[in-house]
């Protein structure tokens, strides 16, 4: 095989970055439609195998929104959903848990471990990884705001690390279920996108990468001159207050606030539709997503 001249060119711009990103952690989060077709999600996961043997310590936080829709349809279960989450009863959460943990993360982790890597599957409850209370929606209602009860929705009040890091440290790649374990034992569907945030916050990451089905964030979308290529994360939260940021991007990019608030160094949001948007995102000047930084970073 014969490398072309842009490839070396490629290659020699990647050397700085290699070098820099050696030992450091970089949480992705999984999800969107690059789940759902195979050949994207052997490409996001050939990228993520690739960071492990750069040098690099690569953690997955995995969705599985469609999976868990499919399998309550299996069951005759109604999907509802309030302020953007799943109303989750009881049968509804061990029908989550069953798509996250026992379909989506087993399969995710065979394959890492298919392309090379050397990967672990967990979730929530394991070492008790991410304790969470209840989550109340909210719902405008008369134009107040009123908190409603959605059943076994929770938010990560604490990430144990310790389990992670010792799996970083024997050079495996942690792939994380958001699934999170109560105080008096219960079980909670968490948003992966938050879960991301603050895994990546709480591992004080270099790297937050959240992969998406757009190319970023855009001031006006969908106008492409109003894509945003870095963004501080006071201008991030002001985005979304004046409404500009809306839908399903807002868990996103609250999820990036949340991990450069817990210590992480920088998050970006990219097109996971892409093949090797990891790759380009991370190793080219140029870069392919929005960086979202502490503002003076």
């Amino acid at each position: 095989m014969v490398i072309s001249e842009t490839q070396v060119k490629t290659l020699l711009e990647a050397i700085p970055y290699l070098s820099e990103f050696k030992g450091e952690t970089v949480v992705v989060k999984y999800g969107g439609n690059a789940m759902l077709n195979d050949e994207l999600k052997n490409s996001v996961l050939q990228d993520i195998v690739f960071l492990q043997q750069a040098g690099m310590r690569p953690v997955v936080v995995h969705g599985g929104g469609p999976e868990i829709t499919a399998l309550l349809k299996v069951y005759n279960k109604q999907t509802e959903f309030v302020a953007g989450l799943r109303v989750t009863d009881a049968e509804t959460m061990g029908i989550t848990e069953m798509a996250l943990v026992g379909n989506v993360n087993t399969d995710l982790v065979a394959r890492l471990n298919n392309l090379g890597g050397k990967a672990v599957g967990l979730n929530g409850k394991d070492a008790k990884l991410l304790l969470a209370k209840k989550h109340l929606a909210d719902v405008v209602k008369d134009g107040k705001v009123e908190l409603v009860d959605i059943g076994f929705v929770g938010e990560v009040y604490q990430v144990n690390t310790e389990i992670i890091n010792v799996l970083l440290d024997g050079g495996y790649i942690p792939v994380i279920a958001p699934i999170g374990f109560g105080e008096k034992g219960e079980t909670f569907n968490i948003n992966a996108d938050m879960a991301a945030g603050e895994i990546a916050g709480a591992l004080k990451a270099s790297k937050l990468l959240m992969l998406t089905d757009v190319r970023g964030i855009y001031s006006a979308y969908p106008d492409e001159s109003s894509f945003i290529s870095t963004l501080s994360f006071e201008m991030a939260n002001e985005l979304i207050v004046c409404g500009k940021i809306d839908g399903g991007m807002i868990p996103k990019v609250r999820s990036c606030i949340a991990a450069l608030s817990g210590g992480a160094k920088k998050a970006h949001i990219i097109d996971g539709r892409e093949k090797h948007s990891i790759l380009m995102e991370i190793f080219s000047v140029d870069g392919v997503g929005t960086e979202v930084v502490k503002a003076g970073n």
